[in-house]
């Protein structure tokens, strides 16, 4: 079944499309909350807290707004954020060399197209200047302001502003050209 179906099920209380949701997605899910949390209980119970709010918010997905993926991960996004603002927090930044042992758990890019992107859009990041990669991760999966980046990596507001907006253009350009290939 695909998606659109399983999450029609669940809306209606089928607890076995919601288990096929989660065999399918729970690895992405669990990877983005690791990858944010940098530590493995966290990052479980971030993944469990997603997948109760898919049980209790499934109404709220709107398949027109895009791929039912892409709004799980939304949810772990804030998951994540919200514990570690709630524990004033913050993970230690990632030099880059061990975030593909983070994807080593997510299924092989050829399973779906959609695993695929996913996996390509990582690979694109990873692919990305230092300056523009570490300012990209602490916006997105730290959740920190311009401000807070800035103080951070000790550089003016204006250069991380410059870095962030030139490492998303490249991010932006880069992985639409992977895509149409």
């Amino acid at each position: 079944m695909d998606d659109n179906e399983l999450i029609s099920q669940v809306v209606h209380g089928d607890q076995r499309a919601f288990l096929a949701l989660y065999d399918r997605y729970s690895s992405n899910v669990y990877a983005l909350a690791l990858r944010m949390m940098n530590d493995q209980m966290m990052a479980e119970e971030v993944l469990q807290d997603t997948f109760l709010k898919l049980w209790s918010r499934s109404r709220q997905y709107l398949t027109e707004r895009g791929p039912l993926l892409t709004w799980l991960l939304t949810i772990a996004r804030r998951t994540a954020l919200d514990r570690l603002r709630l524990e004033s927090r913050r993970p230690t930044l990632s030099e880059g060399n061990d975030p593909d042992l983070i994807w080593e758990t997510t299924p092989e890019p050829e399973t779906t197209s959609e695993e695929a992107r996913w996996h390509s859009l990582h690979l694109v990041v990873q692919s990305l200047p230092e300056e523009n990669r570490k300012v990209i991760e602490l916006a997105y999966y730290q959740g920190m302001s311009q401000s807070e980046i800035a103080d951070v990596l000790d550089l003016p507001l204006g250069t991380v502003k410059t870095r962030l907006r030139a490492g998303m253009n490249r991010l932006r350009h880069q992985w639409l050209e992977d895509e149409n290939h």
